[in-house]
């Protein structure tokens, strides 16, 4: 008897796996739940391309539903994606009704931006409402580890190894300062002074330049979700530049990062180099200055004069980082012979994922080798090679 059950369990499980039809032999007929996976599953793939689910909306509302229902949301998102690209459904994101029923993402506020242009004005104060939750669930989950991973870094930063009279820190100065004890003249010799760290200026800068392309999506959620968290840090001072092949500044947004990431436009070209020239222009101290490129480098402008800059950078005492990524997906698709270049001019080259990123800015801050800390992490880096 056990036998047969779990011969026909294998003939179900064929079943939903073959999607049916007269091609799949095993003659199994499917009822209850299996009957609705089935059915929802086969409106997605086993339907023409740029179909649809119908043409009525309660069609397509109770299709999320289905999915929402029978499936975890890792698959979900799996299934919804598809849906987007296989069906044309980014239809249905243009509709409150629909958009409300989406299971929420860091994937979905990607679509989002890249439709807001075309969204209609009914619909927008949906998308920001959906935007917003996801931010703030991301800022619950992200904002505390970032504080953790950054305290110790920036309290080392600020405090200042050339401290005026009234800032020197005596007590661990006199620490600092043990092996240099005199005992003939009973005084220690204060080669080194420790202060408060009551500096005049923030103790490090940071540049985010993040490539807005259509293929940067989820990269440009993350860097906005951590951009205004570090730039809550009074220690730091950040500004979050965006770029295609025009730049914008967007760090007087970095206080309300859903109006940062609804100033974002999706899609269009690139030019690095143009994103570098300004980035340039806003260095003021090279030697505390973090910039951090997060592009798939697929440049649209002067690659030779991109390199010739961001050399100059590095040269000037700047710490170039290249994010190929910032997103919890796999190895990203990007340009491997730029990635070498920059890795060849000391701007180490890779993909990040939002969980390493407060460390990676910890290690900036503290001036550690980038490449030695990706290496420790069996993050696979581009290897560098100098520009032809």
């Amino acid at each position: 008897m056990q036998q047969n059950d779990s011969a026909a369990e294998r003939l179900r499980r064929w079943r939903m796996a073959l999607g049916g039809g007269e091609a799949d032999g095993t003659g199994v007929q499917l009822r209850g739940d299996d009957q609705a996976i089935d059915g929802a599953l086969e409106a997605l793939y086993d339907a023409e391309r740029g179909a649809g689910l119908g043409a009525s909306q309660p069609s397509i509302a109770r299709w999320l539903g289905d999915i929402r229902s029978y499936f975890p949301s890792s698959v979900v998102q799996v299934i919804q994606r598809d849906a987007l690209e296989r069906l044309n459904l980014r239809q249905m994101l243009l509709e409150p009704e629909l958009l409300a029923a989406a299971e929420p993402n860091v994937h979905l506020v990607a679509d989002l931006l890249a439709l807001k242009s075309v969204m209609p004005a009914r619909t927008r104060d949906t998308a920001r409402q959906v935007v917003r939750g996801i931010v703030e669930e991301l800022l619950r989950r992200l904002a505390n580890p970032t504080r953790q991973a950054l305290a110790g870094s920036l309290n080392r930063a600020t405090r200042s190894l050339r401290p005026r009279h009234n800032e020197i820190d005596w007590q661990r100065t006199i620490r600092a300062n043990l092996r240099h004890y005199q005992p003939a003249y009973h005084a220690i010799i204060p080669e080194r002074r420790v202060g408060y760290g009551r500096r005049r200026s923030a103790a490090h800068d940071i540049i985010l330049c993040v490539d807005q392309s259509g293929s940067m999506g989820t990269s440009v959620v993350y860097s906005g979700v951590f951009g205004a968290v570090l730039a809550a840090l009074p220690a730091l001072r950040l500004r979050m530049v965006v770029f295609d092949t025009d730049v914008a500044d967007l760090t007087d947004d970095l206080h309300d990062p859903v109006e940062l990431l609804f100033g974002v436009q999706l899609g269009g070209g690139t030019d690095i180099n143009r994103a570098l020239a300004y980035c340039q222009g806003l260095v003021q101290r090279p030697r505390e200055t973090t910039l951090v490129l997060i592009s798939d480098l697929y440049e649209g402008g002067s690659r030779d004069e991109m390199l010739r800059r961001a050399a100059a950078l590095v040269a000037s005492g700047v710490q170039m980082v290249v994010l190929l990524a910032l997103s919890d997906r796999g190895a990203p698709s990007y340009d491997h012979a730029l990635a070498a270049a920059l890795a060849g001019l000391g701007a180490p080259a890779f993909a990040c994922t939002p969980d390493l990123f407060a460390e990676l800015m910890a290690a900036a801050i503290e001036r550690r080798d980038i490449g030695q800390w990706a290496a420790a992490r069996e993050i696979v880096t581009a290897r560098g090679e100098p520009p032809a």
